[in-house]
């Protein structure tokens, strides 16, 4: 039973399933399931994932020995890959609903679109460079590639903040992404220092 909970596959599946369920809703019933719903509730997903990416460093610095933990800092880059796969698919709903390259140069110039479309263009060679051959042929140059997910991060939740109908949920997870990096600093500050 251990092995199977602690299986690559079995973990993807479960990053999976809130993106076939979108599909399965959006599929079944596209007229209460509509665009405004799909295009939300992806972007919602790939940064409830990028969160929880970014809390794996505090986790980990806290509760070091624990196996979970551990398990956690290993499935890491698959939580950062499942997040930018959202922010695709969020992408992607975006493109098919425009249907228009010309309307999506018209919108790239306002600031929410702009900040969208740089935080994709961030996370890109992040997720790109999420897996073992990367790491091994990047070496140290690996983790200052990967630093790029804090802008990409600021950026994202400002282009969540400025697309919005109401910013207030945005504002909330702001608010827990800058509670988890405020703690992984001064985490990472008292280890130094002890």
């Amino acid at each position: 039973m251990r092995k199977l909970l602690a299986s690559r596959p079995l973990l993807w599946l479960g990053l999976a399933l809130p993106g076939l369920a979108m599909l399965a809703r959006w599929n079944a019933a596209p007229d209460v399931y509509g665009y405004g719903h799909i295009i939300g509730d992806s972007g919602d997903v790939a940064a409830w994932l990028l969160i929880a990416t970014l809390a794996v460093t505090p986790v980990r610095l806290v509760f070091r020995k624990r196996d979970w933990a551990i398990w956690l800092m290993r499935r890491r880059r698959d939580l950062g890959v499942a997040s930018f796969a959202y922010a695709s698919g969020h992408t992607m709903i975006y493109l098919v609903d425009k249907a228009s390259f010309g309307a999506v140069l018209t919108e790239m110039n306002s600031a929410d679109m702009l900040t969208g479309w740089l935080a994709l263009a961030l996370f890109a060679p992040l997720a790109a460079t999420s897996n073992d051959i990367a790491v091994r042929a990047l070496k140290r140059s690996w983790k200052r590639l990967h630093r790029l997910v804090y802008p990409a991060a600021i950026l994202m939740f400002v282009h969540w903040v400025l697309s919005a109908f109401d910013p207030m949920t945005a504002y909330l997870h702001l608010a827990v992404l800058a509670v988890i990096e405020l703690g992984r600093i001064w985490l990472q500050a008292r280890q130094r220092v002890t």
